[in-house]
């Protein structure tokens, strides 16, 4: 399946700053790839690549006064398939996970472990570990919380959405990621293309948020917002919480003017987009 991916974000620039932006498909999907995947300035500025903590690619620049636009297009050769549902995956005892996933049971931004401690074995301490937990958790955050654009803020933390019971995607996967550290299950938050492919569109296209967990020896995706498996998802970065993987980060003052992005299924003999 042929995926055409594009984004277009514009900012207003009252003064020179300093930016950083998470735009580019994860190196985990650049064989896939056909196209270049490139973040075009405009105006044209001298930008500099490189790889976080995380692994995830980023890139930096100073824009000047004005306007400034941030584009790019690429197609990717997507398997096609849903995402994948293992309910035999395992969750490991803490001294058995590999050192790299242990700071992925650990509290972050926004994300606060040692806070939902005897609230997640309350809910979940009589659920099969595993797939089944994981599971469960998804179900009871999908279930609990309603989705609305207008209880959107950038300070909200799973705590808040425990209480309020609403909010959006990065909200369900904030809170869901909490449950699972707090369960001892490695969970860390991702952010990418996710279309409406074989669902009912119901609002303009946005970049996603999901999560992911360490169960037997691999990450596996789950998604508290939307709760079912889907297709064409594409990863763009991973990290603790959604502080760690902001599309765009300006040290100084840089108001969005404009925000667009596409995701959309493209016919391999005429290019048409389906």
């Amino acid at each position: 399946m042929l995926l055409r991916l594009a984004y277009d974000i514009q900012f207003d620039i009252p003064a020179e700053v300093a930016m950083v932006a998470l735009l580019n498909v994860h190196s985990s999907r650049v064989s896939e790839l056909l196209e270049p995947d490139e973040v075009h300035t405009e105006p044209e500025l001298d930008v500099t690549h490189y790889t976080d903590s995380f692994g995830n690619h980023c890139v930096r620049f100073v824009a000047p006064p004005g306007h400034l636009r941030l584009s790019s297009t690429t197609l990717i050769d997507d398997p096609g398939k849903l995402d994948e549902v293992n309910w035999s995956a395992r969750q490991r005892p803490v001294g058995e996970l590999p050192n790299e996933t242990l700071r992925f049971l650990m509290n972050s931004r926004y994300c606060e472990v040692d806070r939902f401690s005897s609230i997640a074995f309350e809910l979940f301490g009589q659920t099969d570990p595993g797939w089944s937990r994981v599971q469960a958790i998804c179900n009871w955050v999908h279930g609990k919380v309603a989705f609305n654009y207008q209880h959107a803020r950038p300070t909200k933390t799973a705590m808040d959405v425990y209480t309020e019971r609403v909010g959006v995607c990065r909200d369900f996967q904030h809170l869901a990621i909490t449950f699972c550290r707090a369960m001892n299950i490695p969970a860390r938050y991702a952010t990418g293309y996710l279309g409406d492919i074989g669902v009912p569109v119901v609002m303009p296209m946005d970049f996603s948020a999901w999560f992911e967990v360490w169960l037997d020896d691999r990450w596996w995706t789950f998604d508290a917002r939307n709760n079912m498996p889907r297709l064409g998802r594409v990863l763009m970065a991973t990290g603790l919480d959604a502080a760690d993987v902001a599309l765009t980060t300006s040290f100084g003052r840089a108001d969005l003017a404009y925000f667009f992005v596409k995701t959309v299924e493209q016919d391999p003999l005429t290019g048409e987009e389906l």
